[in-house]
């Protein structure tokens, strides 16, 4: 079983049409597979967007009336499908973004290096002229920024050259060690790169095999603005590489 594991904020005009192009790659490519969407708050009218295709797919919204913020989705979205499998070990959450970034076509190359043994399967996002020139300016900073101490163990990820990514899929064993070590600590209210870098670093530490698969990403196809700032991102990614400098081992994203 996959779960398409998808945190969802005022993303409207994409999220349906995303949900209904991944079940036309599922009509192609035979796999069992559940959706889990989580409306952080919307109120641009996401949720009555998804309304209708929970009559003709196997989705699951979830969520609250208060804004959590991209880290204590993802947490609520891992919790859920580590709830619901029966083979942690045969099943896999792909995280993936509501905005048409990520592309349902690419999933059956995840699940094919996972199938090959892969516990994260990270995709390295390969910068295409449709990419924002706020994107193209923080993946320029952030391959400098890692050459300085202490920046540089924070945002390094053995084996992935882009940990900034949320396209990713990771066995739910995986999950469960990472959030056996979370405890009941609730993930820390971080930005959304930060959150996709630390929780790669402690899935990737746990996992016993690790593959990154480079795939285009798509900017063109969302019709809102980036919400990457470069500078001030970059400048929150210093401060936490400084005060990550006297951490023993990467933990989970608390």
């Amino acid at each position: 079983m996959l779960y398409l594991c998808i945190p969802s904020y005022n993303e409207a005009p994409t999220v349906g049409v995303l949900l209904w192009r991944i079940r036309k790659v599922f009509q192609e490519y035979s796999r069992e597979y559940e959706i889990i969407v989580y409306d952080d708050a919307s109120t641009d009218g996401t949720r009555e967007t998804l309304e209708p295709y929970r009559k003709v797919m196997p989705l699951t919204v979830i969520g609250s009336r208060e804004h959590v913020g991209y880290s204590r989705a993802v947490e609520a979205l891992l919790r859920t499908a580590s709830d619901r499998t029966k083979y942690p070990r045969r099943d896999a959450v792909v995280l993936m973004q509501a905005d048409f970034t990520d592309q349902p076509e690419h999933l059956p190359e995840l699940v094919k290096r996972f199938e090959g043994g892969a516990d994260v399967v990270a995709v390295e996002r390969v910068m295409s002229e449709s990419a924002p020139e706020s994107v193209r300016k923080l993946a320029r900073l952030a391959r400098w920024l890692p050459r300085l101490w202490p920046i540089r163990s924070f945002v390094t990820v053995p084996g992935v050259k882009d940990p900034f990514g949320g396209f990713r899929l990771l066995r739910i064993s995986i999950v469960r060690d990472l959030l056996k070590e979370q405890g009941d600590r609730p993930f820390a209210d971080t930005p959304v790169w930060a959150t996709n870098v630390e929780l790669l670093r402690t899935a990737v530490r746990l996992a016993r095999r690790t593959e990154s698969v480079p795939l285009e990403s798509r900017w063109d196809l969302r019709p809102r603005e980036s919400r990457v700032r470069p500078w001030p991102d970059v400048i929150d990614l210093a401060k936490r590489g400084w005060a990550a400098r006297s951490r023993p081992s990467p933990g989970a994203v608390a």
